[in-house]
């Protein structure tokens, strides 16, 4: 049985609601200030008799200067500088790895405890730099082709450990550069752990935070329907781990359609395009022998007419015992071709970071991989732009 989150908190949640909305007492720990939206500081402010205002100045030293020593910051008062530490920590989820592609990608693994760790990766391209965020410390769905998948769910990570994975790689980028865009496309279902991910997002984009903009922030599911409504609340962008035709292939390759089939998921993206008035991303992940084939790309365009849409192709990136094998470069451009020629808003998306396992679908505990690196000369696709059915250039 797949696990949601559509009933009850969270404990840990249920946990941070409560320091953030009663007195505090002397032998309560201070709260992660990362784990707080501008909302709850204001509240847990007002609870220990605070001024509210305030939450607004340490927003603005945290986020906007980088300031986390309370004695630099110089406007709030004397006294409220000695007790804040009391009240708040600034403590971020250590980095314990960082690798570098021969494209320019960079993945970072973080420690957030007791041996357990997660991996983000950043994505450079000519117009925008993409922080691809994990969720969770592995991940219950189980998709076959996801090296995350095999790792299975050990635990959902908080706001804390999500706005976390920003801040630290905001913090190690050289001087000029700003993460524009946001994807929930790394360890885990985003929507199996709802309530930490959108505070992670409410966090990010407040205007007293870092100050994204929501269009610029993109929510990705294997198609937890039942969720699927909490992103176009958000006001954030919807992606869709596709992958298969049919409801009997993506059975196969992917077990949450067992629960929520195509039909289902296709409604609510469609109520997604109502809402919002923006097109789904639908992700597809080609398999050689199993997705990759010109019927395939033929049926994919039937199926994907009845919602206002673009496709991203994902040759399918290799990572130890998958069991599956990525298509070659003709067969990839062959697909590709045959979707243009339908008609479809189709992107063959570039493969970076492939060298190091940090393509779509290699994350993972590095205590599962032999190496840090592979060999990624049987695909010449990762450096090319593959122009899509509107003149366009793919982006990340």
């Amino acid at each position: 049985m797949l696990e949601t989150t559509t009933a009850v908190a969270r404990p840990e949640i249920n946990a941070t609601i409560r320091q953030t909305t009663t007195q505090a007492a002397p032998d309560v720990p201070p709260v992660n200030f990362y784990s707080l939206s501008m909302e709850d500081l204001k509240s847990y402010f007002k609870s220990l008799g605070k001024e509210t205002f305030r939450s607004q100045q340490v927003f603005k030293w945290v986020y906007e200067q980088r300031v986390t020593d309370v004695e630099k910051m110089s406007n709030l008062s004397k006294a409220f500088r000695s007790e804040l530490p009391k009240f708040l920590s600034f403590e971020l989820p250590p980095v314990i790895q960082h690798l570098k592609s021969v494209d320019g990608t960079q993945k970072f693994l973080f420690d957030v405890g007791k041996g357990m760790s997660v991996e983000a990766v950043l994505i450079p391209s000519a117009d925008r730099l993409t922080l691809c965020i994990s969720s969770e410390v592995g991940c219950n769905m189980a998709c076959k082709f996801c090296y995350t998948g095999k790792q299975k769910l050990k635990r959902r990570l908080t706001a804390a450990e999500i706005v976390g994975q920003f801040m630290q790689v905001s913090d190690r980028l050289d001087e000029g550069q700003r993460i524009s865009n946001i994807v929930f496309m790394g360890m885990g279902e985003p929507l199996d752990n709802c309530e930490a991910v959108f505070k992670s997002i409410e966090v990010l984009t407040n205007d007293w935070g870092m100050n994204l903009s929501r269009k610029r922030v993109t929510v990705s599911t294997s198609g937890v329907v039942p969720e699927m409504h909490r992103i176009w609340k958000a006001g954030v962008r919807l992606a869709v781990s596709l992958n298969a035709s049919n409801d009997e292939i993506r059975d196969h390759v992917m077990p949450v359609n067992k629960r929520w089939n195509i039909e289902e998921l296709f409604k609510a993206c469609r109520e997604y395009c109502r809402e919002t008035g923006d097109k789904v991303t639908f992700e597809y992940v080609m398999l050689k022998n199993v997705t990759d084939r010109i019927e395939h790309a033929r049926e994919l365009h039937k199926l994907t007419r009845s919602v206002p849409c673009k496709i991203n192709l994902i040759p399918f990136n290799e990572h130890p015992g998958s069991g599956f094998e990525r298509p070659d470069d003709d067969q990839v451009m062959l697909f590709h071709q045959e979707l243009m020629d339908l008609g479809s808003h189709v992107l063959l998306r570039r493969t970076m970071g492939r060298d190091i396992f940090a393509a779509c679908g290699q994350l993972t505990d590095p205590k599962l991989r032999q190496d840090d690196k592979m060999d990624i000369s049987n695909s010449n696709l990762g450096g090319k732009s593959v122009r899509n059915s509107s003149g366009g250039q793919p982006r990340v």
